[in-house]
């Protein structure tokens, strides 16, 4: 037998299975890397950060706090809201009428006084026909606002001449025409707010964009349009109203909204021409500081253009002296637009106005409800504006809020 064989048979029998890898030990299982979130204790959940609250929200919120101001400009906003639905409050024109089977609706469509059976011409007296229809069996009937008279509606049919004093018809009795004061007084509070942000809104507009130009641009534009500002504001603001009243004659359209009134958008343009100069050097100042930051360097290095860094980068963060000042603004063109209409240069007759009511009581000072309810309307009003101006000068204060922290 060769060497070679005896190896062979010293090899045991299990040296084939011995030579093959040996299977890995079993491994416990362990937790997963990404467990679902609901197979993990409360305890050890990770807790997503929340995103950081952004400064117009905690302005927001300091206003808020600010009970006073709040409720002031809750009511106030609620009040000019239910002003615009007047037509449907207080106004001698009838709501819905049925006659001979057929609804009309007077607010929408114009209609005769002959086509309800009236002899009179003209404009038909919807509380004597709600009474006609009343007695009547035909069945016919009138549904009247709550308060069933006009602004501008002369009531000469009273027992006595105007001025009468408050009854239970007219709960803020008549003026010296006729007219019913608690209903012009609403109507004239529409109007003054109207009036009063409408040239709030253009002279802001119109102030922001200058200062804007004049703050960012500096140099030659700054120093000319400061100097054209001073010099625009050296005119006389009630000589000028004057000579534009005796060359325009204003009119009142009847039956018109004040939205289309062209003698209250003549007074919105005049009184905005001469209102936009103030909040101008606030502005000019916020984009003097505000250019020298790095995100304008930014802005510019990236290629965005100049009109582009003025009013979508330094804008938002110039806004506060705009938001600050509004409220007092608004105060100041109530209060210009009741001095106009008390001089006689302001919206013409018969448009309803506080300014012409307080007149009246001027005219006539032992008519007490001619001088206490136009005055007690215009002081509660101003009153809760300045609430709200100060509510927001507190919370837009840049010493509690800052940009720069």
């Amino acid at each position: 037998m060769s060497k070679a064989d005896g190896a062979a048979q010293r090899v045991p029998p299990d040296a084939g299975t011995s030579m093959a890898p040996s299977p890995a030990p079993p491994v416990a299982p362990g937790p997963e890397l990404n467990p679902p979130a609901f197979d993990e204790p409360p305890h050890v959940r990770e807790t997503i950060p929340a995103a950081p609250e952004s400064l117009l929200h905690k302005r927001l919120r300091k206003f808020r706090r600010l009970k006073r101001g709040y409720y002031s400009f809750v009511l106030i906003v609620t009040a000019y809201a239910i002003s615009f639905l007047l037509p449907l409050l207080a106004n001698n024109v009838a709501l819905i009428v049925k006659y001979d089977g057929h609804y009309y609706f007077p607010l929408i469509s114009y209609y005769s006084a002959t086509q309800f059976g009236q002899s009179a011409f003209g404009d038909p007296d919807y509380r004597e026909l709600k009474r006609q229809f009343a007695v009547s069996p035909a069945g016919n009937w009138v549904m009247m606002p709550p308060i069933p008279y006009g602004p501008n509606e002369g009531l000469l049919d009273a027992t006595s001449s105007p001025p009468n004093r408050p009854s239970r018809a007219h709960l803020f009795g008549t003026d010296d025409r006729g007219r019913d004061v608690l209903v012009r007084l609403a109507y004239g509070f529409n109007i003054s707010l109207t009036f009063a942000l409408l040239v709030t809104v253009f002279a802001d507009i119109t102030g922001v964009i200058v200062g804007a130009a004049l703050g960012y641009f500096g140099k030659r534009i700054d120093i000319v349009g400061q100097r054209f500002i001073e010099i625009w504001s050296s005119l006389p603001f009630l000589y000028t109203i004057m000579i534009v009243s005796s060359i325009i004659v204003p009119i009142y359209l009847p039956g018109r909204m004040v939205f289309l009134q062209p003698s209250l958008w003549l007074l919105v343009i005049i009184l905005a021409a001469f209102d936009w100069m103030g909040i101008t050097y606030y502005i000019r100042g916020e984009f003097y500081r505000e250019k020298a930051k790095d995100y304008v360097g930014a802005a510019i290095a990236t290629g965005v253009s100049e009109p582009g860094i003025m009013f979508r980068h330094i804008l938002p963060n110039a806004l506060t002296p705009v938001v600050s000042f509004a409220p007092f603004e608004i105060v100041a063109n109530i209060s210009a637009l009741v001095a106009l209409d008390f001089l006689g240069f302001g919206l013409p007759a018969p448009t309803p106005s506080w300014g012409e009511l307080i007149g009246q009581g001027m005219e006539n000072l032992t008519i007490w409800w001619l001088v206490f309810y136009p005055l007690a309307f215009l002081f509660l009003t101003l009153l809760l504006v300045v609430f709200i101006g100060e509510a927001v000068r507190e919370a837009f204060d840049p010493k509690e809020f800052s940009r720069l922290r």
